[in-house]
């Protein structure tokens, strides 16, 4: 079993920063491909970025690419999201998501590699 408890969401003026952050436990952190989906009422989960094992490699959904960031510390079991210019069409609630997938773009392709989902922080960018 893996723990995901994200933070650091809130309310935050359109143009705003904020940075999420994502706490392990349990298995070893560095096994799994680290995520962040977000997900609005009534529609599907969206792919929102993807980070490899080592933190050389990741992946964006085209909404965000160019404003967001991911990135992770394997040794404080930390994954975090760097979330620039934002846009009222970002608010959403946001998961954080482990994957034993083979890469971050197995994770980009469909959200059903995801092997564990934190229970979300909610971010309201205003307008």
């Amino acid at each position: 079993q893996v723990q995901l408890v994200e933070a650091g969401g809130g309310p935050v003026q359109a143009g705003g920063s904020l940075r999420l952050s994502c706490a392990a436990s349990g298995r070893t952190f560095s096994n799994y491909i680290m995520a962040w989906f977000r997900q609005t009422p009534g529609e599907e989960r969206e792919f929102v970025a993807a980070i490899s094992r080592r933190g050389g490699i990741t992946v964006y959904g085209d909404s965000v690419k160019g404003r967001f960031t991911i990135s992770r510390d394997n040794a404080k079991n930390m994954v975090y999201l760097e979330m620039k210019r934002l846009k009222p069409e970002d608010t959403a609630v946001y998961y954080c998501a482990a994957s034993l997938a083979d890469s971050p773009r197995s994770v980009y392709t469909s959200s059903t590699t995801i092997d564990y989902w934190g229970k979300g922080t909610l971010v309201n960018v205003g307008s």
